[in-house]
């Protein structure tokens, strides 16, 4: 039996590094973002290489979703999922991921606005993701009758060992410490949308120091900011600790 593991979180949130430890495992499989050529062609939004990821892609909702309900590739044990739930603007969503282990990602507020618009033009808080994150987390606490795991990117930069032994238990798999490291440069699973957003993590081959002091933002992108606060928080009280 496979063990489907969704990890939601929005853009920027070192998304691709958890990506490229479960990835280490060699029992485990992994997904970039499936979701995400559908999602372009149904709002139009205009990021970065979205042409080339729409014809990259299935595009059609329910097919995705088939394909990564189904057998894991390559029939490992383990298929870590890389998700974002602002993507799921089509007729498929969470709750139509029973068979999935849900787990959630978050960053501090002020770190994703800094490194996100380095990266694409930042026109609203909901290309982040902070509210749909907790409501997606709201959603697979009320139907399973627990808070499901939840990690914070500062934590695991402070300590990936401890921070990621603790998730495999609540992910009922064994620890690896395979998931510490990882080849430079990009990876076959990575999404054409790589050659624009990875470059740090392809220049990588573990997870880097701890972060120091929040960036400093002011005008547009502290009031995003701002408006992504009580979601992080509410998310945070959650968050493992090593």
């Amino acid at each position: 039996m496979t063990v489907r593991i969704a990890m939601w979180s929005g853009p920027r949130n070192i998304s691709t590094a958890m990506m490229r430890s479960f990835g280490a495992r060699t029992d485990c499989a992994v997904s970039d973002e499936p979701f995400y050529g559908a999602f372009l062609k149904a709002s139009g939004e205009p990021h970065p290489l979205a042409a080339e990821t729409t014809e990259s892609m299935d595009c059609d909702w329910k097919s995705v979703l088939a394909t990564q309900s189904g057998s894991a590739p390559g029939s490992k044990p383990i298929w870590y999922q890389k998700h974002m739930p602002h993507h799921m603007i089509g007729d498929v969503g969470i709750e139509q991921m029973p068979d999935h282990t849900h787990a959630f990602l978050i960053r501090a507020p002020e770190r994703v606005v800094a490194s996100y618009k380095a990266k694409n033009e930042l026109r609203a808080p909901e290309m982040l993701g902070f509210a749909q994150v907790r409501e997606y987390f709201e959603s697979e606490a009320e139907r399973t009758g627990k808070a499901p795991p939840v990690i914070d990117s500062d934590a695991i930069l402070a300590n990936p060992a401890g921070v990621l032994e603790k998730l495999c238990g609540s992910l009922g798999i064994a620890w690896d410490s395979a998931m510490l490291q990882w080849e430079k440069g990009p990876h076959p699973e990575d999404g054409v949308w790589a050659a624009h957003w990875y470059d740090k993590v392809n220049a990588s081959t573990g997870f880097g120091p701890p972060r120091g002091g929040l960036p400093k933002l002011d005008g547009e992108y502290q009031k995003t900011v701002d408006a992504c606060r009580d979601d992080y928080d509410f998310m945070a009280q959650y968050a493992i600790a090593a």
